[in-house]
């Protein structure tokens, strides 16, 4: 029997598995690793103005708000 591919697997579909295959340890820090993962940080050139630095923090919270507004129930 192969092991699953769990890179290729998603954080939901990895936590399926993690529930249905209680057992598989290899499984569990796949997806203790995915869960602690931390996504790539934003990296800004040091020549921006302060306008552009103040358009970019405005796009970082209107991008926040539409993922919570997609999130919560209608």
């Amino acid at each position: 029997m192969s092991k699953p591919n769990f890179d290729a697997m998603s954080k939901a579909e990895l936590r399926a598995y993690v529930l249905a295959h209680q057992d598989d340890q290899e499984a569990f820090y796949a997806f203790a690793d995915r869960l602690t993962a931390k996504p790539p940080s934003a990296t800004y050139p040091a020549s921006m103005t302060p306008e552009e630095i103040h358009k970019a923090i405005l796009d970082i919270i209107q991008q926040q708000q539409l993922k919570q507004h997609r999130r919560s129930p209608s």
